[in-house]
């Protein structure tokens, strides 16, 4: 099996199938010379707990069954590796590549003004993805932040940016993160959503972990849109209103910092400032209201008319990630649905054709594709419901190996995996990294790190992680 991405949804099914099926190898291609995806790059550097999963991605990497084959595209541009040239030597492929592109808000300033950024850039930069080692984001602009989004990212956003930056010395936080931080101006942070505290996508160990933000207060939540009886509700939501409804130790009027969560409302423009047309300097929010009620989980934002203007020389936009088709998926005949940002498939990860997919009865599957993670399911959950829905998709493999169904090449193939590749990725200019190779460049970060007091100092650029290996 080729597993495309190294990601907790490419390890995790990997681990599950190399376990359930005899004798089964699975060669993991990665475009970067790093394994882990999300868990190196997009985990808060300070919840270094979350990243304890990789202990077990090395267990399944140090079997003689795996290979790993980084700094290896998957695409049709220059230096990368065509899709179609992996099909001869599998039984199965499976897409487990995540979501790389952050989604868009589309209202005017979003694109010309400066001071705008994507979260996704953001938490890419501050740790370590080589796509964003050049973002250089100004935080000294202004004091007042404003992020357009409800999620945990948007609360990892908001962290970074409160928190003293000595307290994430220790973390394998980027040095150079933590110089721009050490420079930042921003005292005050806006997290702002369509919709009302019962609607947001947060989970309460965010949103505790900023009320405990030693000294930084928080703004109270507006009581009309909590239910003045919060003990009928669903435990994980009632447990998040208590938590809004305590608030912070620190006190809004004495603390140096101080952040708010700001709910039903939509923005509708980025405004520049008074003195440059190209300074980010506020951002327009259109009111909502919820309908049926704002007690109803599932309520809607309607918009409202009445406008307000929120003060920000900072914005991030966090909506949510999206996933793409790899290029070469229509040569193949491999749907993506391009709305929804996933592949089409059974929900148990069997690739389908993409004629009314999402009705079961007429869909038909495509022998030997499978998926798993952000790209089978849409950019939702944390690393534990990854796993869950990875292990989903081994299981659905291990049945259909079991069953004898048809998979890749119905038994033709030349069974000889990146053997079989190696070839042409050497003609294409490829130059594969191999799980070798990466420890190599581990220890050095490690070691970098230890010198600073810290767990690794990360490098930032593709070059300098491949020059460890010349």
């Amino acid at each position: 099996m080729a597993v495309i991405g190294s990601g907790p949804a490419g390890f995790y099914t990997a681990y599950k199938v190399m376990a359930k099926i005899e004798n089964s190898v699975v060669d993991m291609y990665e475009h970067l010379p790093v394994p882990f995806g999300l868990v190196r790059f997009g985990v808060a550097p300070d919840h270094p707990e979350v990243k304890n999963c990789q202990d077990k991605f090395e267990e399944v990497a140090e079997s003689p069954r795996f290979n790993f084959i980084g700094n290896i595209s998957i695409g049709d541009h220059e230096a990368a590796l065509p899709l179609r040239t992996l099909l001869p030597h599998y039984d199965a492929i499976l897409f487990a590549y995540g979501a790389s592109r952050d989604r868009t808000l589309g209202i005017p300033g979003e694109d010309n003004l400066k001071g705008i950024y994507s979260a996704r850039a953001f938490v890419g930069w501050y740790n370590g993805l080589p796509e964003y080692s050049d973002l250089a984001p100004d935080l000294t602009q202004g004091e007042e932040a404003v992020i357009v989004g409800q999620g945990n990212v948007a609360l990892d956003v908001a962290r970074i940016l409160l928190q003293d930056p000595s307290s994430l010395k220790s973390t394998d936080i980027t040095s150079n993160a933590i110089e721009t931080l050490q420079k930042s101006k921003v005292k005050r942070v806006r997290v702002v959503g369509r919709r009302g505290p019962l609607q947001a996508a947060f989970t309460i160990k965010e949103v505790r972990e900023l009320m405990k933000l030693p000294p930084v207060a928080f703004h109270p939540v507006d009581k009309s849109l909590i239910p003045a009886d919060i003990k009928s509700l669903p435990r994980p939501t009632r447990r998040i209103m208590e938590v809004l409804q305590k608030g912070s130790a620190a006190s809004v009027s004495t603390a140096p910092k101080s952040w708010s969560l700001d709910f039903c409302l939509s923005p509708t423009t980025f405004n520049p400032t008074a003195t440059s047309q190209n300074q980010l300097g506020s951002v327009s929010f259109a009111r909502t209201t919820l309908d049926p009620s704002p007690f109803n989980l599932q309520a809607k934002a309607k918009i409202r008319s009445e406008v307000i203007d929120l003060p920000a020389s900072l914005a991030f936009r966090s909506i949510g990630y999206k996933s793409e088709g790899l290029p070469g998926f229509s040569e193949l005949g491999i749907p993506f649905d391009d709305r929804l940002g996933v592949i089409p498939n059974d929900h148990l990860g069997r690739v389908l054709d993409n004629e009314g997919w999402s009705d079961s009865n007429s869909a038909k599957l495509i022998p030997g594709f499978y998926c798993a993670g952000w790209v089978k399911r849409g950019p939702t959950g944390v690393i534990a419901s990854t796993m869950d829905d990875a292990f989903s998709t081994a299981e659905s493999i291990r049945m259909d190996w079991d069953g004898h169904l048809p998979f890749l090449n119905e038994g033709n193939g030349s069974g000889l995996g990146w053997e079989g590749v190696k070839e042409d990725a050497e003609k294409r200019g490829c130059r594969r990294v191999s799980w070798q190779d990466w420890k190599k460049i581990d220890a050095v970060e490690k070691a970098a790190g230890q010198n600073k007091g810290k767990e690794r100092e990360k490098f930032t650029k593709v070059e300098d992680m491949l020059a460890v290996l010349d």
